[in-house]
């Protein structure tokens, strides 16, 4: 109960900031300009394809690339958003506060991820928008539609809880920003010089967050991409309780 009242003054205090209204506006006008360039050059292509055996539709051309536009993007962005959620506190010198409160390191923890992710899953929801949209003119795969969602929720799951262990580890919200994208796009490209035949390299494609992103996108859902998602979100929430936790035993 601690954690969900932690969290609705999470996601209050991000719409109390400029900063949300900010990313909100120009994500959705960068990804409204690329959705709009995907649905001009599917208008183009599809007299070619028509008659075409298997031929994709709507969702394979626009509805895939606008999630796929939408990860490397928000990749960019979260970073911004969880860099104050602990650091922040320790530069004003407020996490004492916290600390004297009568709730657990785990409360706190996951207050403010769930705040977070209150917020990052408002952004989903506007960006599906824009594929339902084409339901007004034509068919669209709505399986595909949900698991390209899923897939989305669960990337930007999993860069929350990666930015709130950087956020817990500086001292300063610039510097968990700047670590928390370093780290996001090692994991995004690191197994792009990978073969296929190598063990090592097949452990750098299980760890790639891009791999099990595109194997979703692509309407295939299995349990070894959604377990990795899981595993990986549990493990960056419990190293910051750790680390809180930590924090609190040095004050």
């Amino acid at each position: 109960m601690s954690a969900l009242v932690i969290a609705a003054r999470e996601l209050r205090g991000m719409f109390l900031s400029p900063l949300a209204w900010s990313i909100l506006g120009v994500v959705q006008m960068i990804l409204g300009f690329m959705f709009l360039s995907q649905v001009d050059y599917y208008m183009m292509i599809q007299p070619r394809i028509a008659n075409m055996e298997g031929a994709p539709g709507i969702t394979d051309l626009i509805v895939a690339p606008l999630f796929g536009n939408a990860g490397v993007i928000l990749l960019l962005v979260t970073p911004l958003i969880t860099m104050r959620l602990i650091s922040e506190e320790r530069r004003n010198r407020t996490l004492s506060l916290l600390f004297s409160a009568p709730v657990s390191m785990a409360d706190i923890i996951l207050g403010k991820y769930l705040g977070t992710l209150a917020f990052l899953l408002i952004m989903v929801g506007m960006i599906v928008l824009m594929p339902l949209s084409l339901l007004f003119g034509g068919g669209l795969d709505l399986g595909k539609l949900a698991a390209c969602a899923m897939a989305l929720s669960l990337l930007l799951a999993a860069f929350a809880a990666l930015g709130l262990y950087m956020s817990s580890l500086a001292g300063q919200p610039t510097v968990a920003a700047i670590g928390s994208f370093g780290v996001l796009l090692l994991l995004w490209i690191i197994d792009w010089s990978s073969n296929d035949g190598d063990k090592s390299d097949s452990v750098l494609h299980y760890l790639s967050l891009l791999r099990h992103y595109e194997s979703l996108l692509k309407g295939l859902v299995n349990t070894t991409d959604l377990l990795y998602f899981l595993l990986f979100i549990f493990t960056f929430l419990v190293l910051s309780i750790h680390r809180l936790d930590n924090d609190r035993l040095q004050k």
